[in-house]
């Protein structure tokens, strides 16, 4: 059945563009270890209107990057195994996943880490605690930004 809505101007159902219908949220992958974190994380973007999945470890991360193929990457920096900081650099050594916007959040705020963070290939760099209005408005600036880029649609 083709999707239909009444146009006021005509008065009868008409058929929705198929653009129309392939909308569809953006999808962040979160990858904290600590649940609470992934939780306010998570209540916060899909209040903004975001699909939003999971992972605890970075290992994790790496492979639903490959299942998901999100739209952004939310990365703590001290996860068990490996840590945001390495799935970052491995992101941005691949062809396939080099374009997808990065954000590092930790609670490690000098200006050191906040550098090095950058240099394996972080969009953006948020130190805990922070504000989740903030992170929303970063998330979205960037989303923004990433629609910019040449072969972006």
């Amino acid at each position: 059945m083709v999707p239909t809505f009444v146009a006021p101007e005509l008065g009868h159902p008409v058929p929705v563009a198929d653009w129309c219908t392939d909308i569809a949220e953006p999808t962040i992958l979160v990858a904290d270890d600590d649940e609470a974190v992934r939780e306010l994380v998570t209540h916060k973007l899909v209040a903004a209107g975001y699909r939003v999945v999971t992972a605890d470890n970075g290992a994790s991360a790496l492979r639903m990057v490959v299942t998901e193929q999100p739209d952004m990457v939310i990365l703590d920096v001290s996860m068990p195994g490996l840590d945001g900081l390495s799935v970052c650099y491995e992101l941005h050594s691949s062809a396939e996943t080099a374009e997808i916007p990065v954000i590092i959040m930790s609670g490690h705020g000098r200006k050191v880490d906040i550098e090095l963070g950058m240099t394996v290939g972080a969009d953006d760099y948020l130190v805990k605690p922070f504000n989740p209005a903030e992170l929303v408005r970063r998330v979205r600036w960037l989303l923004l930004a990433n629609e910019d880029l040449p072969g972006s649609i």
